[in-house]
């Protein structure tokens, strides 16, 4: 079951488990604009405003009326808006938060009750390198993200004790409509003078980044999410980007984060991953 499946990452996840013989629920908030997965034997498209959490769980029904279980959920939803933090409006900080952790969570408390009932699941939650690593002008879009980070790998300890695995994926930038969205709506206010130096060279900088060669595509990004779910390891990160490795290194001094996520398994569940990959 994958959300956010119209464009981007969800379509591309959608279509690359589909070619290695998956059922795929594709979820989406309009699925009646969708042509390129619709009709195929093996993907269910469906309707799922993250937001609702009625929503979630009927989309949930819909998918295991169809192919009779679910083995992993991918959290892939999302919605940013670059600018200024005091040009962004409460409502937008607070869509922000809707999508990209409410909805998120509203998604995986609903799978939970049908993973725990097979003592078995996948959750993989699509993050961002603006999850670990932040830049100007994303304070709020970063900000939701580091949520997600939180949020997963303290329940990744938890589902663990039900044979549940949380998995992050963390894409650097990809050239998808969602960044496109995101430009699109940059938060602007004339009033804010004081930041109009600091903003012409960010906007240029990033401008010039995005059309770098050092960039993953949304098919890219599918296979990590296809790794991430099927490889039968206890990793909890997957980068999915070179450009934000070199960042994430720096971040994390040099050491290995799966190091830090091994200690603190064995400091809270000695033995209890010994069995396992």
């Amino acid at each position: 079951m994958i959300t956010g499946a119209s464009s981007g990452i969800g379509k591309a996840a959608s279509l690359y488990f589909a070619a290695q013989g998956w059922n795929v629920i594709a979820t989406m908030r309009s699925p009646e604009k969708e042509t390129t997965l619709a009709g195929q034997d093996n993907i269910l498209v469906t309707a799922l405003d993250v937001t609702d959490p009625a929503a979630a769980e009927a989309a949930i029904k819909a998918g295991i009326g169809r192919f009779g279980r679910i083995d992993v959920l991918v959290n892939n939803a999302g919605y940013g808006q670059q600018g200024l933090f005091e040009a962004i409006t409460p409502g937008k900080i607070q869509a922000q938060f809707d999508t990209n952790v409410f909805g998120l969570m509203h998604v995986t408390r609903a799978i939970l009750p049908h993973f725990r009932a097979h003592k078995s699941g996948t959750v993989v939650n699509v993050s961002s390198g603006a999850g670990r690593v932040t830049t100007p002008l994303l304070s709020v879009y970063s900000a939701s993200k580091f949520a997600v980070e939180g949020f997963s790998e303290s329940l990744a300890f938890e589902l663990a004790s039900q044979q549940i695995q949380v998995k992050i994926v963390e894409p650097g930038y990809i050239a998808t409509p969602f960044y496109d969205r995101a430009g699109g709506e940059f938060a602007a206010d004339a009033s804010l003078e004081d930041y109009q130096a600091f903003s012409e060279s960010m906007t240029t900088f990033f401008q010039s980044f995005a059309g770098g060669d050092n960039l993953f595509s949304a098919a890219d990004v599918a296979q990590v999410i296809y790794t991430a779910a099927t490889d039968g390891t206890q990793q909890l990160r997957y980068v999915a980007g070179p450009d934000i490795e070199p960042m994430l290194q720096l971040r994390n001094g040099g050491k290995a984060d799966q190091e830090y996520v091994d200690y603190t398994r064995k400091l809270f569940m000695p033995g209890a991953f010994d069995h396992k990959a």
